[in-house]
């Protein structure tokens, strides 16, 4: 395997987990799932930044970052609170209760998605594809972004 490869199989498995990711009730939305979650992990991994900040290390345009920031207060993900140092900024953190939504989307299976990527209804292989990507996630855990560059 090759980095480009590689590469490719990550945006499949994102499309996968898109596509697992309830979505009933939400309604239409201006961000998108992927813009959501990129937005959650990263003020999840930086306490106490900034929209700005978040969208120098994500790339994302900061008036995605702002609507993500928007949608993820709402769903109680995200707390926001006033920077001590300029008043006119605010700081994000991760909420440390879970909310409603956060476990519905943590409860959900991947099985149907995968099962629909692989062609297949076959239980079996679904769940082997399921646990060669837990063992997978084991070891390539988002921490391990830290370890990069």
């Amino acid at each position: 395997m090759n980095g480009a490869e590689l590469f490719l199989l990550g945006r499949t498995l994102m499309k996968i987990g898109e596509e697992a990711i309830p979505t009933e009730g939400v309604g239409r939305r201006s961000t998108s799932t992927r813009s959501m979650l990129i937005v959650m992990l990263d003020v999840y991994a930086h306490s106490d930044t900034t929209v700005g900040e978040v969208s120098a290390r994500t790339g994302l345009p900061q008036s995605a970052v702002s609507a993500c920031v928007a949608r993820l207060k709402e769903a109680g993900s995200v707390l926001t609170t006033t920077d001590p140092a300029d008043r006119r900024r605010s700081l994000l953190r991760q909420n440390p209760e879970i909310t409603g939504r956060r476990a519905e989307v943590a409860a959900a299976p991947v099985d149907e998605a995968l099962g629909a990527a692989l062609g297949t209804d076959d239980p079996a292989a679904v769940a082997e594809t399921v646990a060669l990507l837990e063992q997978l996630a084991e070891r390539l855990s988002p921490k391990v972004l830290g370890r990069l560059r």
